[in-house]
């Protein structure tokens, strides 16, 4: 089995002199990056969209039905019973 060191090292040289020759004035995120960002943006986007739509559904407004007993008559008749 060959050793993982040197392969590692021999790869880390490898990227060494590649991060010598780039020029740091000219790096640039590129095509890849806004490609990247634009299509997070469109899914946080679409996310927004989604919870607002459910979020409009939702009724805050509470609704009470007459033969149901209230919380604290419920608690007392599982303690007497």
């Amino acid at each position: 089995m060959p050793d993982m060191s040197a392969s590692a090292s021999l790869a880390m040289t490898h990227l060494v002199t590649f991060a010598k020759e780039v020029d740091e004035d000219k790096v640039t995120p590129g095509v890849l990056g806004f490609i990247v960002f634009a299509v997070m943006a469109v899914a946080v986007w679409g996310l927004m969209k989604s919870m607002n739509r459910h979020m409009g559904k939702v009724s805050f407004e509470e609704t009470s039905d007459a033969g149901a007993p209230a919380a604290g008559e419920e608690r007392d008749r599982v303690r007497e019973g």
